[in-house]
């Protein structure tokens, strides 16, 4: 299948190079690399001149089209149009060598998915459950004989009977899903939502719906609300055998004020998406679960090594959540 990348960046030209690198191993490679670049200088773009690769076009874009969801809706207008598949990438991850044989072999097998994407194998919290173990099922998210251990955010919300009743990669009527992600076993698996590190799409899917204009800037949750509306065309999936490393690059991220804010209110916006018209029990739990979280946070600010970005968090939260009452998001 002829398939295209799309790389968004933002001031960070080291990681790009180093994504660029694992994509020149890959055992199946681009047919071409589209980097679209909303840096304010140009030394991505000399350190791309410097190390050439195969097939790779570079777009500086203008400040009117810089932020992640305009950077993609760029990206996504210059594909070559016999291109069938078009992966994303976030620019601070590193893919394992099969990393696109994987997403690409999921869909010339399996016609009815749309979307694909893949595992941070940096990221794994998965182990092998033990036979003589009884495990506390409000501390351990259990799997196939693997075993996940919530964070205190999830096992608070267990015991107050305000987990997720779903699967990993599935939104529940009231949003706040699992974020475990799945074990290396080796299979393909049905969800709800991509991750935008990793995340591919069938090409006339892009050709009937945009990422959306409401996640402007960082555009935090986009790609929850892309994988989401892509779910109108076919299933969305995740190979755990297409692995990769991310590896969250400081860089060209909000202050913890903003970011803070952008949890609540674009939150709220893909909520939305999947669940327009929520019943009081859907109501209920999302707030009741925004409002353990913002606690928890302010509690972080007491607790954490880094004091002033919890409470700067825990303070745009609140700030985002009371803000529902009278400006609610639209795109």
């Amino acid at each position: 299948m002829i398939f295209s990348l799309v790389i968004c960046t933002y001031m960070r030209p080291e990681s790009i190079l180093t994504l660029l690198e694992s994509v020149q191993k890959q055992t199946l490679y681009p047919n071409e690399i589209l980097i679209i670049d909303g840096s304010a200088d140009d030394k991505t773009k000399s350190l791309l001149e410097q190390n050439p690769f195969q097939n790779l076009k570079y777009f500086l874009v203008s400040k009117e089209n810089r932020g992640l969801t305009k950077q993609r809706n760029f990206g996504v207008a210059q594909i070559d149009p016999t291109s069938e598949i078009v992966c994303f990438l976030d620019d601070d991850t590193v893919l394992e060598p099969n990393y696109f044989e994987e997403i690409i072999k999921t869909f010339m097998t399996q016609n009815d998915v749309v979307g694909v994407g893949g595992i941070a194998i940096n990221e794994y919290n998965w182990k092998l459950q033990s036979p003589n173990v009884l495990y506390n099922k409000k501390r351990y998210y259990l799997f196939e004989g693997y075993f996940y251990k919530e964070g205190i955010r999830n096992v608070t919300r267990n015991y107050l009977g305000l987990g997720s009743n779903l699967g990993s990669g599935k939104m529940p009527s009231y949003s706040h899903g699992r974020t475990s992600g799945f074990p290396l076993t080796g299979k393909t698996y049905e969800v709800d939502l991509l991750i935008g590190m990793s995340m591919a799409f069938r090409k006339n899917v892009l050709e009937k719906i945009s990422f959306s204009k409401f996640f402007e800037g960082y555009g935090l949750y986009e790609d929850a609300d892309f994988s989401l509306r892509a779910l109108q065309f076919g299933k969305n999936v995740i190979n755990t055998k297409a692995k990769l490393s991310h590896f969250h690059a400081p860089s060209g991220r909000p202050n913890f004020y903003k970011y803070g804010k952008m949890v609540i209110r674009n939150g709220w916006f893909v909520w939305r998406v999947k669940n327009p018209n929520p019943v009081f029990k859907d109501h209920f739990k999302w707030n009741a679960i925004n409002f353990l979280l913002t606690l928890i946070r302010f509690t972080n600010a007491v607790t954490e090594k880094d004091k002033k970005a919890a409470f700067d968090e825990a303070l745009g939260r609140t700030i985002g959540w009371w803000s529902l009452l009278f400006n609610k998001p639209r795109e």
